[in-house]
């Protein structure tokens, strides 16, 4: 199983990014998608988290009503990211597991990042 993220670039604070996480393998019903990142000296920190059958997904407090994850596809995940802050300036990861959580240990397949920078 692979995840591939891309998407990622350079923007200016105020304008907005899509990113993609695309799935090599078919998923289960039981599996959930996360988007985790981590900017430079900080710790990995939990974005966005849906079931991959679908319903309500979960955001981290700092993206709350500014970016949205969603899956279009039977194989890619998104995370539409607006209004976007420096502070959201880091390497963003998708990640696949069994247990809807927003803690990242619990997730063993992760995609190699994409690097998001917003200058100000």
């Amino acid at each position: 199983v692979q995840l591939v993220e891309s998407g990622g670039g350079l923007v200016q604070a105020g304008e907005s990014l899509r990113l993609s996480c695309a799935v090599s393998e078919v998923t289960f019903d039981g599996d959930n998608i996360g988007w985790f990142r981590q900017g430079p000296g900080k710790e990995r920190e939990f974005v966005a988290l849906m079931r991959w059958r679908g319903g309500n997904p979960l955001y981290g407090d700092s993206v709350k009503g500014r970016f949205t994850i969603s899956r279009a596809s039977y194989d890619t995940v998104y995370l539409q990211m607006d209004s976007l802050k420096t502070e959201d300036t880091a390497v963003y990861y998708c990640a696949r597991g069994s247990h809807y959580t927003t803690n990242h240990p619990e997730y063993p397949i992760w995609g190699q990042g994409t690097q998001v920078t917003v200058a100000a």
